[in-house]
């Protein structure tokens, strides 16, 4: 049984949804744009049978407040949301975390930070990089001579487009009010092959507001990348269809990871809707292994690198 609190947040209110055994090992499963907390309900319903799960409305999302300036939704503040949400519904507990697009994007403001170092004890990334990593990725690209990479670069700039657009005045907010939410559902069906879940009464209310997080982020941390660097081991799930977050952006990422493991998954972008179970087990595996202090023979097939190997 799904159990719902109401927590205080960073100067927000926030939703939080817990799910299984409260004295497993838990897992923070975090959301992405222009989606909410129930974008994870099938993923958590299958983790929840072996561990404690724990997802929640990031602000300007679902059942969380909405700030209407768009500094309230820089990457320091959202990180401090989640240390709002661990430190209630788990104490001083540590565990694992999952963020998919811009849910990952500010996860690794906590994997790279110090504020929540002793307490994570692995990252799954689904389809959202660093913001400071791909700074770094686009300057060491556009630095060189190797058209292969800026070739790259451009292909990652096609599949970015809406980056723009959503910093333009008015424009994305009112295509949400007034058309997209509506739409979204068919959208997905069209493009991914999802079928039509639950409706989500705050769709279009998400999409507006969510657009703030790349207002107050993408550019300062994509001309101003800073040297990040994660503490704990990371997995790298990598949708193969993914029409937005290429996987070359993460071709530099065993240079940021202590230990880094990759998986490639016949999916597209919205991976926690079209292939739920698959996503589940790949999470549960990686977090099995992390507990139990080893490697499994499948994880250490898909190992990309270390700093250490590197060197």
């Amino acid at each position: 049984m799904a159990s719902e609190h109401r927590i205080e947040g960073c100067g927000v209110q926030l939703q939080v949804t817990t799910r299984g055994p409260q004295d497993a090992p838990a897992i923070v499963l975090v959301h992405g744009y222009p989606d909410n907390q129930t974008v994870w309900n099938a993923v958590a319903e299958h983790l929840a049978r072996d561990w404690f799960v724990v997802t929640y409305d990031v602000r300007g999302a679902g059942r969380s407040q909405r700030p209407q300036r768009t500094r309230d939704y820089r990457l320091p503040l959202l990180a401090r949301d989640l240390e709002a949400v661990v430190d209630t519904v788990l104490a001083d507990r540590a565990f694992h975390l999952v963020g998919h697009d811009w849910g990952s994007i500010q996860c690794w403001e906590s994997v790279t930070g110090e504020r929540l170092r002793a307490r994570i004890r692995s990252f799954t990334s689904i389809s959202g990089p660093c913001l400071d990593h791909v700074g770094h990725w686009f300057r060491h690209r556009l630095g060189g001579r190797s058209l292969r990479e800026h070739w790259k670069v451009a292909r990652q700039a096609a599949s970015s487009w809406y980056i723009g657009a959503f910093h333009l005045p008015w424009l994305a907010a009112t295509l949400w009010r007034s058309r997209l939410g509506g739409l979204w559902p068919q959208y997905l069906a069209a493009s991914e092959g999802i079928r039509p879940g639950a409706d989500n009464p705050w769709q279009s209310a998400d999409g507006r507001d969510g657009i703030r997080l790349y207002r107050a982020n993408m550019l300062p941390r994509l001309l101003n990348p800073r040297v990040r660097y994660a503490h704990c081991p990371v997995q790298v799930i990598v949708p193969e269809r993914d029409r937005y977050v290429g996987a070359q952006l993460f071709d530099d990422l065993h240079e940021w990871v202590p230990a880094l493991f990759r998986r490639e998954l016949d999916a597209g972008h919205w991976a926690p809707l079209s292939h739920p179970r698959d996503l589940a087990c790949d999470i549960e595996e990686f977090v099995a292994s992390i507990e139990n202090q080893h490697t499994t023979p499948r994880l250490e097939a898909s190992r990309v690198t270390t700093r250490a190997d590197a060197r």
